[in-house]
């Protein structure tokens, strides 16, 4: 399974972001999809998780501010990031779980400066 994530930038505090992340090279169905952010010298963090039925979670730090959702039938799943903090930046990954198996992207950069 391959990954493709898009959408990350620098961006002023307040403003929104949105990232999407294409799942390829897989004909059984995705199973959970998420998103999760790392920042150097930090373990790699939850974000927003959600599932095939559509049941999501969040961390607290995301809730209310992040909104993270899933077209089943392009195997993408998206994150819109609004009223954006400093204390957001940092690398974000998608994973997905396929059957037993979890899959990484390659990671997208978002900035969000004060």
């Amino acid at each position: 399974v391959q990954l493709q994530a898009s959408g990350g930038g620098l961006v002023q505090a307040g403003g929104s972001l949105r990232l999407s992340c294409a799942a390829s090279g897989t004909n059984f169905n995705i199973d959970d999809m998420g998103w999760y952010r790392q920042i150097p010298g930090k373990q790699r963090e939850l974000v927003a998780t959600i599932a095939r039925s559509g049941a999501t979670s969040y961390a607290d730090s995301a809730r209310g501010r992040f909104t993270i959702s899933r077209d089943n039938a392009r195997n993408t799943v998206y994150m819109q990031m609004n009223s954006l903090k400093p204390e957001d930046t940092g690398v974000y990954y998608c994973n997905v779980r396929v059957v037993v198996r979890s899959y990484w992207g390659q990671g997208t950069l978002v900035t969000v400066s004060s």
